[in-house]
């Protein structure tokens, strides 16, 4: 796209939950606004305009720069304020903690903020508009055969919970080791998936993770699986019967949205959006980060009753199609890139 009214930048070559979002939604947006992504690291099917482009974009238009990261922030300002492009700056922020002096004065010469969710918006000294994360609900979808998508992976029969995602201390994958060595004893037909992949200062951890559940005798029903492509883990959820998200920290975290869109109930903890996704009892429960008794007794209680959990499944299935639809995230953001760029 040679001449974007809204650009996207991406300034991390690495896959990031930044880089996952604008691949996501940039394509949607396409349908309704002329926009591209910037940057290194994006899918190569995704409108996008090069970096070495930018200098050289008509100063006649007025156009919206959509930054996600205070590295893009400031590329926004050096365009706009030095190489005079004509530009609305819009910052989503996804953090929660306490901003630095040098992040709030970017975000205070931006012309709008986004929040991903209430808590985040709490952590801004300006006002923003809440806008949470959406899921793409025909990726994301029930199975219309778990036992045979089970069959398939090789996954064994009986209560199957996963936690998927980064392996590290702040995703808290050891706190779901732990809890799921202690539902192994109270429950005989309980195994557990961990899957995700440990960067090379985490693989330590995950060796010590492992030698944990060897230890305990139960490396054949707490298992440990590579991480799958995003056009694969869709069936890793829909074979689950309940899903744990352990983290510590978390800026957002789809991990749950992902599940609960297979008709999956949660066992999460309370960081990043997850007590504005799991809102209800009947779609699972929001627990203390990082307290396993916690984590053990919310999940023994919903694998109690089978009945009751497939019903939750149901219910998160409903809740996410009604409140978290990926289209309804995107034209959101395209009626605030309208408004930026219609006014004086």
């Amino acid at each position: 796209m040679s001449d974007p009214r809204v650009i996207a930048p991406n300034l991390k070559r690495r896959l990031s939950g930044v880089t996952a979002t604008i691949a996501r939604l940039v394509p949607l947006q396409v349908q309704w606004i002329d926009i591209a992504a910037t940057g290194p690291g994006l899918p190569a099917d995704i409108p996008h305009i090069p970096l070495s482009r930018l200098p050289f974009l008509s100063r006649k238009s007025l156009r919206v720069w959509h930054a996600r990261r205070n590295t893009e922030m400031l590329l926004g300002l050096f365009l706009r304020n030095i190489l005079r492009l004509r530009l609305k700056l819009l910052f989503t922020s996804a953090s929660q903690r306490s901003h630095s002096g040098y992040t709030k004065w970017l975000i205070g010469k931006m012309d709008a903020v986004v929040a991903t969710s209430r808590k985040t918006a709490g952590y801004l000294d300006r006002d923003a508009q809440v806008i949470m994360h959406g899921i793409n609900l025909q990726d994301f979808t029930p199975p219309e055969d778990k036992a045979a998508v089970r069959t398939r992976l090789g996954l064994p029969d009986g209560l199957l919970l996963g936690c998927y995602g980064r392996i590290r201390q702040q995703k808290g994958t050891d706190a779901f080791v732990d809890a799921m060595i202690e539902l192994c004893g109270q429950f005989d037909d309980v195994h557990g998936i961990v899957m995700g992949r440990a960067t090379e200062k985490h693989t330590a951890f995950l060796a010590e993770l492992k030698d944990k559940v060897a230890a305990a005798g139960l490396s054949n029903r707490i298992l440990f699986m590579p991480e799958v492509t995003i056009d694969q883990i869709a069936e890793w959820y829909q074979v689950l019967d309940l899903f744990i998200a352990p983290q510590r920290w978390e800026g957002f975290g789809l991990t749950p949205l992902e599940a609960m869109a297979c008709g999956v109930p949660v066992v999460a903890t309370d960081v990043g959006a997850f007590s504005e996704i799991v809102t209800d009892p009947t779609l699972g429960r929001i627990i203390p980060p990082g307290d396993i008794p916690a984590m053990v007794d919310a999940s023994a209680q919903m694998l109690k009753n089978h009945d009751s959990l497939t019903q939750s499944g149901r219910a998160a299935r409903a809740h996410v199609e009604q409140n978290f639809d990926i289209n309804g995230e995107a034209k959101t953001l395209v009626a605030l890139y309208e408004r930026l760029l219609t006014e004086n």
